[in-house]
């Protein structure tokens, strides 16, 4: 599988993996309200701004189809939208997109990046390299609840 540079086209197919990710691995983090008003299937189109403003990264099958996904927050210096079909995890798509973000970091000048982890994304960033910061919550306006959180960070240089 190779990773490369979302583009605009791809913003629905994105939404479908951040959707089906965080209603797969989320089941146990959160509740099933949270988890259905998180992931509406409209997207909203603010999304596909996002892939247009910031490194958006894709790993995608032998068809050219994104099946994770991941960027780097320019404005924020963090790491957002790491995603993976399920059908797909566990397949080290997570690192790829992982790497290609810390790379863009690095040639960007950062030194270092953040995040907010779900409790079941904790150990994939562990084992990413970054360390806990402090547990926390992120205001979600499509959950329309405060999600629990892990605040992390990781020194690039």
């Amino acid at each position: 599988m190779k990773v490369r540079l979302a583009v605009p086209a791809d913003a629905e197919a994105c939404w479908n993996i951040r959707n089906q990710a965080i209603r797969y691995g989320c089941k146990n983090s959160y509740d099933e309200a949270i988890i259905t008003a998180w992931t509406p299937e409209n997207m909203p189109e603010s999304y596909r701004k996002v892939i247009i403003a910031n490194p958006f990264f894709v790993a995608v099958d032998p068809d050219n189809r994104p099946v994770a996904t991941g960027f780097l927050d320019l404005a924020s210096g963090s790491v957002e939208a790491v995603f993976t079909l399920p059908d797909f995890t566990g397949r080290g798509l997570g690192g790829l997109i992982m790497d290609a973000i810390k790379r863009e970091a690095r040639e960007r000048g950062l030194e270092q990046l953040t995040l907010s982890s779900t409790p079941n994304a904790q150990t994939f960033y562990v084992q990413q390299g970054f360390v806990p910061v402090r547990e926390s919550v992120y205001p979600s306006a499509l959950a329309q609840a405060e999600l629990r959180c892990t605040d992390m960070m990781i020194k690039l240089r």
